[in-house]
This record gives structure tokens, sequence and C-alpha cells, in this order.
């Protein structure tokens, strides 16, 4: 796949990213994932919610003292290493610094340079006390012909999440998260069928008792506009896997002769 704006692509391979990272071990953490990454070939890779940090943060201040500028920080640098080294586009999960705001976000990054980002709308536990909620709106990026929407872990709870970035025109939905909730895995193949799009969730592994025991689960996967898990990971072990996807699937919300997904709603009942 070729990074241009101006032509739809029909196929495209995607990949996840599963791993397992030291809390607050930066460095170490971007280092593994290079070398996870390394000789992978796909044209979108997405990593999990606060893949190089860690997430269980105690307070604001360590957010702050963990969070990074986007673009100009040090993880969307290296981000935009591996994806030119790869000639892959990345969505990646990272606290971001902006001025004494503090959020969880997803940067998005390609061959080419950064591209964008997105803030988590909807925080989970005790993320509230130590991050301030997103303030952008959801956007679909063009990622060399394809469209991608961007959500954050707990984001999926929140059904109009997703249709929103299927009825912007989102072919696929990157969904970078950390997942403790057992039942987000199966909940994604309702989010793909409801919106005919494809989901790419990658979650990590591990656990971490900073504040009491958090267990991750894992379980980072595709799923098909007809809620097909076309390959999902482990519950406990780093893993990257990737898959060719039909991006056509998505584009037709047709159900049948009678039956179209986005024509068919009744917005004139909804609340």
């Amino acid at each position: 796949m070729t990074d241009n704006r101006d032509r739809r692509v029909t196929t495209m391979k995607v990949g996840f990213v599963q791993n397992n990272p030291v809390f607050a071990n930066v460095q170490k953490n971007l280092d593994r994932v290079a070398k996870l990454l390394d000789g992978r070939r796909a044209d979108l890779f997405v990593l999990p919610e606060l893949f190089a940090t860690g997430y269980q943060f105690k307070n604001r201040q360590e957010v702050h003292d963990l969070a990074e500028q986007v673009p100009d920080g040090t993880t969307t640098a290296a981000l935009t290493a591996i994806a030119k080294k790869s000639n892959a586009f990345v969505v990646a999960g990272l606290p971001e610094a902006d001025a004494s705001h503090v959020y969880n976000s997803a940067v998005i990054t390609g061959p080419n340079g950064y591209v964008g980002k997105y803030r988590k709308l909807h925080l989970f536990s005790t993320e509230k006390v130590c991050f301030d909620a997103g303030n952008l709106p959801l956007k679909v990026f063009d990622i060399g012909g394809a469209k991608v929407g961007v959500m954050i872990c707990f984001d999926w709870y929140f059904p109009e999440t997703a249709r929103t970035l299927a009825l912007l025109g989102a072919d696929l939905i990157a969904h970078p998260s950390n997942l403790v909730l057992p039942h987000c895995p199966q909940a994604m193949i309702t989010r793909c069928v409801e919106n005919r799009v494809f989901a790419v969730t990658a979650d990590r592994v591990g656990s971490e008792d900073r504040m009491g025991p958090l267990r991750f689960i894992g379980q980072s996967q595709v799923v098909d506009p007809g809620g097909n898990i076309m390959t999902r990971a482990s519950e406990t072990e780093e893993e990257v896997q990737t898959i060719a996807i039909d991006l056509e699937k998505a584009r037709d919300k047709s159900l049948n002769p009678h039956n179209h997904l986005f024509k068919d709603r009744r917005e004139d009942f909804y609340c």
C-alpha cells in the first residue's frame, strides 16, 4: 500500500503489537517494541494504550513526569522512526502534555512523519484523577487511502464512539487499549457488526501492583465487519500479528436488498 491520499485502496495489511511494558521505563519499552517490530511488515500497526510508560499512575504528578508533547516528544519521534523503517503507519497510546494539561492520547504517524492525534474521551476509574478528559472531536484519518478512526480502551464501552467514527467514514477503527475488564474482546465483535467496520484492538499483557493488583487481559485482535475474529492473541504473551483485510467489506453498508445500515436509522426517535 502506498501513501496516496487521493486514492482509496481496497486492501491493506494490518497488525497489532501486544507488549508487556515496565512502568516508567520509557526507553526500555520503546526499544522492546522496536525489537518486536524489526523485520515485520504491514501497512498499519496498532500499539496499546500507554504502551511505553505503563498504566497504573498513582497521581497526576506522575503523569506530568512522564507526559510528552505531541508531536515533539521522544515517543512520537521513536514511532516515526519505526514507521519510516517499516514503511508503515503506526497508532499508539501515550500520555500527552499540553501546557498544564495531561491527556491519555494516541498518536498517528507514518513514513512521512506525524499525521495526527486523538485524546481519550471516556476516562476509566482512577484515570479521572490523573488525566484531563479528551477535548478533541472524533476524527477519521486518511492513511494511505484508507479511512482510519481512533478510540482508546474504555471508549469501547460507549457505542456512540464507534458509531460516530463509522458515520465519519471509517473503514477501520484503531483501538489502543490496556484492558482489565473481561468483556471488551467480545464486545468489539458487536461494535464491528453494528457499524460494519474493521477493528484492530491492541492490548497489553502482564500486571501492575502500584495501588493494588491489575492484570491486563491481552487478547489483542482483528475483527471484520461481519463480526468474525480474524486473529486473536493470547492472554499472557507478547506478540505481533499481521493479517490482510479487504476494506471494501467495510464500505458496503447494505445488509440485504432492503436494509442499509445508515439509511435505515430513525434519528427522529433517538435521544
